[in-house]
C-alpha cells in the first residue's frame, strides 16, 4: 500500500515537473521565437534546473513537439466528442463553432500558430510537426465522419473535409491573425451556415 502511494506521488511530481517545463517553454517560444529560445531559458522560466529539462526532453525540438502534441490533444477533443451517428447538420456545426470559438478564447494558440508560420522558412520541420500532429488527424477524423454518411452523397469526403477545415482556418487567418475584421467583416455564423449549405445540399 505504501509502495503504491509512493508511486502515485512520484507520478504526480513528474507530472508537475513536465507542466513547469512546458509552461516555461511555451512562454519562451512565444516571447523569443524558436531560434531565440534555449534550454537554459526554458529551465529558468519553468523554475527547474537545466538537468531536469534534459531528463524529460532530449532537445529543443522535442520540447516544441511536446507542446504541439498537447495542443493537438486539446483541439482533437471536439472531433472525438461527436459520434458518427450524430446528424451531419448538428455534428458539422458543433465542430465548426468549437474550432472558431476555441481560437478566439485562447489567444496563446493563435500566437503559437503565428510562431510556427514565422519560423517555417528557417525551420520547416516545425511546420511539419504541426501539420502531422494537429492538421492531419483533424482532417482524417472529419473524412472518416463524412464517409460514414452516404446520404450526403459526397464524391470525395477527404476533399470536402479539407475544404471545410480550410475555410475555418482561412477565416481565422484573415479575421484574427491578420487583423482583417474591419476590412473583411463577416459573422462567424454566416460562414458556418454557408459551409453547411454547401455540404448538406450535395
Amino acid at each position: 500500500m505504501a509502495t503504491n502511494k509512493a508511486i502515485e506521488l512520484d507520478s504526480t511530481a513528474a507530472g508537475d515537473k513536465t507542466e513547469q517545463i512546458l509552461q516555461g517553454a511555451m512562454q519562451e517560444f512565444l516571447t523569443h521565437g524558436y531560434a531565440g529560445t534555449s534550454m537554459d531559458k526554458v529551465a529558468k522560466t519553468g523554475g527547474v534546473s537545466k538537468a531536469t529539462v534534459y531528463s524529460y526532453f532530449q532537445d529543443k525540438e522535442g520540447l516544441f513537439t511536446a507542446l504541439v502534441q498537447r495542443l493537438a490533444a486539446e483541439k482533437f477533443v471536439y472531433f472525438e466528442a461527436v459520434p458518427e451517428s450524430t446528424e451531419p447538420a448538428i455534428a458539422l456545426r458543433f465542430v465548426a463553432t468549437t474550432i472558431l470559438d476555441h481560437a478566439s478564447q485562447e489567444p496563446h494558440f493563435l500566437t503559437f500558430l503565428r510562431l510556427v508560420i514565422a519560423e517555417s522558412g528557417r525551420f520547416p520541420q516545425l511546420a511539419q510537426i504541426f501539420v502531422r500532429n494537429l492538421t492531419k488527424p483533424g482532417i482524417e477524423r472529419l473524412t472518416q465522419y463524412l464517409a460514414s454518411h452516404p446520404e450526403l452523397k459526397l464524391p470525395d469526403p477527404e476533399a470536402t473535409a479539407r475544404i471545410f477545415i480550410g475555410s475555418l482556418v482561412y477565416f481565422q487567418l484573415t479575421q484574427d491573425m491578420m487583423h482583417g475584421k474591419e476590412i473583411l467583416p463577416m459573422e462567424r455564423d454566416r460562414l458556418i451556415d454557408g459551409l453547411l449549405q454547401l455540404i448538406l445540399r450535395s
